[in-house]
């Protein structure tokens, strides 16, 4: 094998609750401020590969997606198009708004509009192959493969369609609890099983062929007095190694388990809206305060925190080489050592907010603000 806010009655809480929108939040107090940027001596670069535009998100979160040397992106307007090098070598309309994307596997590029129409283009010339409704809100990108594409309500259903024209191959359901996070975080789809985290704090392995549950994992448990306080969702896209996958949840705990058996390997109390990432060293997660911690890959054991970012509404990390990369709501890019969590470098990429994940992306990775902004970066 290889998620925000709150949905209540669900509206005024989702405002309210979720810190990961915390700028949403009418009632969030104007007096806490972003943490002023600390100085530092670079013992890094980021070295900017080459920019591109996109187009707005309005208020959405769009995430690029890497095939090969391709970057893919789109935007709330419409815009669907690949670069290379920072040329775009097509570019698309959808006619339509988007509320999320972009998936693909290399053959196909896949995002959703916002009245829940599902659009597929090739990925070698932009042309459009099928559309398909769903007749659900979208927020997540799509998961892509050979066979099918899974995409994510924010209901939490998972609808899986045929990659060759759309058509629905099964739907996957399971009933939520009062108040969920609502989710900008996608699903894994790997080999046979498709991999999702849901509200309640549990992983699901589900059958690709059918849509059946094979085995859930159980990284929180739900508790407090009020529904409040058991939100427990997980959060981020699942982590997927060699033997071992991961995840975090919203108010409950960070684990991984063993992806041959499920056994659980360690597990932490964490609360992280965002989600994480891992290599063969350490987990790597940002924390509800902004703090980037580094655990010990095998033990779950704390390495070290970096909490110099409080309020900067600090984006999931990205593990890069000797690295960690994380973006701001000021539109900067953070490089921190991967063994120590001292800065090491810090770039703009733009004046707005980096809210998707970044992306690996050769030896580097890409990052798309909210104003459309489009980054490749190498560490050096």
């Amino acid at each position: 094998m290889k998620l925000s806010s709150l949905r209540v009655v669900p509206l005024i809480a989702a405002v309210v609750f979720a810190t990961g929108c915390s700028s949403l939040n009418p009632f969030a107090s104007s007096a806490a401020k972003p943490a002023p940027l600390v100085s530092l001596q670079p013992s890094a670069q980021l070295v900017s590969q080459w920019r591109a535009d996109i187009g707005d998100a309005g208020i959405y979160r769009f995430q690029p997606a890497v095939w090969s040397d391709s970057v893919y992106a789109a935007a709330h307007r419409g815009d669907v198009a690949r670069f290379q090098g920072g040329a775009a070598v097509w570019r698309v309309q959808a006619d339509k708004r988007l509320s999320a994307g972009v998936g693909t596997d290399g053959r196909q590029v896949v995002v959703v509009a916002t009245d829940g129409t599902v659009i597929a283009f090739d990925a070698a010339n932009g042309s459009e192959r099928w559309r398909a409704a769903v007749g659900a809100e979208v927020l997540a990108p799509p998961a892509v493969g050979f066979e099918i594409v899974v995409v994510r309500a924010s209901d939490n259903r998972l609808i899986a369609l045929d990659a060759r024209d759309g058509s629905r191959r099964w739907v996957y359901q399971r009933s939520n609890p009062p108040l969920a996070l609502r989710s900008f975080s996608g699903v894994v789809l790997e080999g046979s099983v498709v991999l999702a985290g849901f509200p309640g704090g549990r992983l699901v392995v589900i059958n690709a062929a059918n849509g059946g549950a094979i085995t859930e994992l159980n990284v929180a448990m739900p508790r407090g007095a009020t529904e409040l306080e058991r939100v427990a969702d997980v959060a981020g896209t699942p982590v997927v190694g060699r033997r071992e996958v991961c995840a975090v949840s919203y108010q409950g705990r960070a684990a991984c388990f063993d992806s041959t058996n499920g056994n659980a390997l360690w597990a932490r109390d964490f609360s992280s809206s965002v989600g994480m990432d891992r290599d063969a060293r350490f987990a790597m997660i940002t924390d509800d305060n902004d703090a980037v911690h580094a655990l010990d890959a095998y033990s779950g054991a704390s390495v070290w925190k970096q909490d110099a970012l409080a309020r900067r509404k600090v984006s999931r990390p990205l593990i890069v080489g000797d690295y960690v990369v994380v973006g701001d709501l000021e539109g900067y890019v953070h490089a921190l050592e991967r063994e120590s969590g001292r800065f090491a470098a810090r770039e703009r990429a733009g004046s707005r907010p980096i809210e998707a994940d970044p992306v690996a992306f050769g030896r580097g990775f890409v990052v798309q603000g909210s104003g459309g902004d489009i980054t490749a970066y190498e560490v050096r």
